[in-house]
C-alpha cells in the first residue's frame, strides 16, 4: 500500500476542520444545545463501531 501523499494530507485534515466547524455553526445556528449534539454524535459513532466490527 502506497502512503499518501502530504498534501493530500493535509488537505484531509483542513476538510475535515471545515466540516466540523460547519456543522457546529449550523447546530448552534438551529438552537440545537450542544449536549444534545453530542449524546447523538456518541450514539452514531457507537452504532458505526457495532456495525463495522470485524470479528
Amino acid at each position: 500500500m502506497e502512503p499518501i501523499p502530504l498534501p493530500h494530507f493535509l488537505l484531509l485534515i483542513c476538510a475535515v476542520i471545515l466540516a466540523a466547524g460547519v456543522t457546529l455553526w449550523m447546530a448552534a445556528k438551529a438552537g440545537v444545545p450542544l449536549a444534545a449534539l453530542a449524546i447523538a454524535l456518541l450514539c452514531a459513532a457507537a452504532l458505526m463501531r457495532l456495525i463495522a466490527r470485524v470479528e
